[in-house]
């Protein structure tokens, strides 16, 4: 075997300045170089075209200079002569020149029934599928051999294309409508099939065939399921059963399904800290019934190192951390191959190497005490503290209008929920358009998305709401004291704080109440509000479930969470400039409120500058939300909010109010807060902040 650690753009370098001629040689050279050993090489997979892509012409003088071999040995001169010639095409030149028209636009439609599967698969075309389809089935007879045959082989392009980089997440959820379409269409014929077949080999008649089964489930107390509903759409293409259980479901029942449909992968999800400390109890449960089957573990809030550290000790039986979607067939394919055995060795001995990397880093860690964090806080002039707010208690804002909100938008997260990321300076919108390897699809999804954004509005598919809260407060040591009038001799309720611990050298160690005047020093308020952009979203999504357009489903989804958090931007707007109006003369662009120009912050509660999911209960009582929005919001056991799509903050009005990430805290720290909080221990404390925010392990 050969490695080659060099950068396969060597091989064309002289020819810089005409890329697609380059990427066309670096395919050729690795179709030709791999199959003779060559294992190791730079090359950005996403930017190559196929092989089988590439003109005959284009192919064919690559093939000779590569190989320097031709029949006249004239190959270096033709190929020169071919480079001008895609440099400076003359007029009227052919593709093969590098310009013209191409072939017409329906001409795949002329291809065998072979061809035209693949290229509406790979295309995400659903307009001759049936016709297609059953031209498969009046040829190969069987209408299993259609699925197993063309269409599958198509999947098995597409899967190809997506791990290489050369088709992106939007093609393939289009790809995966088609495929169910497909499907869909044979399914009669298969179904009445597998009966007469059964029946005549004594079998059961209903039990189908699949490449393996995979139940999936976002673990109890958290709601958000748009990166899972995308694994399952990817593994569906791959002839996977998928079993979805949704959102918030119990341990229990996830094992109890999981014995039920004999499935042979279980996959669990989570955004939030404590969804870590659930997925636990779902692996330390599967140890304790003898469970076998591997355990997937994804979602935001999940890692390789926490999945390393503290779920693989726990479960015997193989648990895999998935990045992404674009990982998930890979790994369930390699845990239900003949190589599945050493696939989970390796994947054991890579896991305990980070954990012992990470035990390492434990003792490695210095910690400023407590109290000697709080005597590092930032020095705030209080000679600043904004002015008495022009409204003070809470408000309801009933279905405001999307059309405004929508205004708002910030669309660079929506197209990282796609896997859409461009490479700087392109990598936020609008210049991802302008991205060579992404920004054509990511144009084309855009253009998709304000489509659907149109049709929302026009048909009120969706609705926003919200309620508003401003109260007199000031803070006492790390924590905050909200009070029921001006009078400030009545606590309503507290808002506990979490401060910088970990010693990294800082000159200030922040906690969210050092930006609240303190009791005694100055009058002071804080503000806070949740919203939804989601109101309607389950419905429409079962609608678009239940007709096979799945890739409608999830831009749905992707739709309503950036409302929420646009409506999370203008009401923080009109808390600065009319309720609160502490910067009435605030003007400023969209991209200087998403680039925090304003003045104050908004952090949620439960997320970096206050990690406790808790607090969002405190703050969902001061503002009174259940009552006030007739329960169209609502919180779980979890303290997630319902409908997904929603967003919750409290907001300091400071003008030295800054965002920060409390990190990691020491038990000293974890004792007090937890003194501070009532409690009688740390326990109820160590749950809800999670690994990721204790420094120690738990005792």
């Amino acid at each position: 075997c050969v490695s080659f650690s060099g950068g396969l753009s060597n091989l064309s370098f002289s020819f810089r300045g005409l890329t697609a001629l380059r990427d066309a040689m670096h395919t050729v050279f690795l179709q030709h170089a791999v199959p003779k050993g060559l294992n190791m090489s730079i090359v950005n997979p996403g930017a190559l075209p196929r092989y089988q892509d590439i003109d005959a012409k284009t192919r064919k003088l690559c093939e000779e200079v590569i190989l320097n071999k031709s029949d006249d040995g004239k190959h270096v001169e033709r190929f020169l002569e071919f480079a001008e010639q895609v440099k400076n095409p003359p007029k009227n030149a052919g593709p093969a020149a590098g310009g013209g028209e191409g072939p017409a636009k329906d001409a795949w439609r002329n291809g065998t029934y072979v061809e035209r599967l693949h290229h509406a698969l790979v295309n995400g075309i659903d307009k001759f599928i049936d016709e297609d389809v059953e031209a498969a089935r009046q040829d190969l007879q069987v209408p299993l051999h259609v699925i197993e045959g063309p269409l599958m082989q198509g999947m098995g392009i597409i899967g190809d294309l997506f791990g290489a980089g050369k088709m992106f997440l939007p093609q393939v959820i289009k790809s995966a409508r088609v495929m169910k379409k497909a499907v869909g269409y044979l399914t009669p014929f298969m179904e009445e099939e597998k009966r007469q077949a059964a029946l005549a080999a004594g079998e059961d008649p209903d039990a189908p065939k699949y490449n393996g089964v995979v139940l999936m489930a976002t673990v109890k107390g958290d709601v958000h399921d748009i990166g899972k509903n995308i694994v399952g759409v990817v593994l569906g293409c791959n002839n996977y059963k998928v079993i979805d259980m949704g959102v918030m479901v119990p341990c229990d029942k996830i094992l109890e399904r999981a014995i039920q449909e004999k499935v042979d992968v279980i996959g669990l999800s989570g955004l939030i800290t404590p969804s870590l400390d659930e997925m636990v109890h779902v692996a330390e449960q599967m140890q304790a019934r003898g469970f076998k089957m591997p355990l997937m573990i994804g979602g935001a809030t999940t890692s390789k190192r926490h999945t390393a550290v503290k779920l693989a000790p726990k479960y015997d039986g193989g648990v895999i951390h998935v990045l992404d979607a674009s990982r998930s067939c890979t790994v369930v394919s390699s845990c239900l191959s003949s190589e599945k055995k050493s696939y989970l060795e390796d994947i054991t001995d890579e896991y305990t190497e980070i954990r012992d990397e990470y035990y390492a880093t434990l003792i490695d860690k210095q910690w400023k005490t407590l109290e000697q964090a709080q005597k590092m806080g930032p020095k705030i002039d209080w000679a600043q503290t904004p002015p008495k707010p022009k409204f003070v208690g809470n408000l309801m804002i009933k279905e405001h209008p999307i059309a405004e909100i929508a205004e708002y938008i910030d669309w660079t997260p929506f197209f990282q929920v796609y896997q859409l990321r461009g490479k700087y300076p392109n990598r936020d919108y609008p210049a991802i358009f302008k991205d060579d390897r992404v920004g054509k699809e990511a144009k084309k999804l855009f253009e998709e998305a304000k489509e659907m954004l149109d049709w929302i509005i026009k048909e009120n598919i969706l609705q926003a709401s919200g309620v508003v809260g401003i109260h007199p407060c000031n803070s006492v040591g790390d924590d905050i004291e909200v009070y029921t009038s001006d009078k400030r001799d009545e606590v309503a309720c507290k808002f506990y704080g979490l401060r910088q611990q970990l010693d990294m050298g800082e000159e200030t160690y922040v906690c969210q109440s050092d930006f609240i005047a303190p009791k005694g020093v100055a009058e002071d308020y804080i503000a806070a509000f949740a919203c939804t952009g989601g109101l309607g979203c389950a419905e429409q999504r079962k609608k678009f479930e239940e007709t096979g357009d799945i890739d409608k489903a999830i831009l749905l989804e992707a739709l309503a969470d950036r409302l929420a958090e646009a409506f999370a931007e203008l009401i923080h707007l009109k808390i600065r400039k009319t309720l609160w109006a502490y910067a009435p003369d605030e003007n400023l662009s969209l991209q200087d409120l998403l680039k925090v120009r304003y003045q104050g912050i908004r952090p949620a509660p439960g997320y970096p500058s206050q990690p406790d999911h808790r607090e969002k209960k405190t703050m969902w009582d001061l503002l009174d939300i259940d009552k006030l929005s007739e329960g169209s919001l609502t919180l779980t056991e979890s303290f997630m909010m319902l409908p997904g799509a929603s967003v919750s903050a409290l907001v300091f009005a400071h003008p030295q109010a800054k965002y920060f990430s409390v990190g990691q805290v020491n038990v000293d720290q974890v004792e007090a807060y937890s003194k501070r909080r009532g409690e009688a221990g740390v326990e109820s404390t160590e749950r809800w902040l999670g690994s990721t925010v204790l420094g120690y392990e738990k005792r």
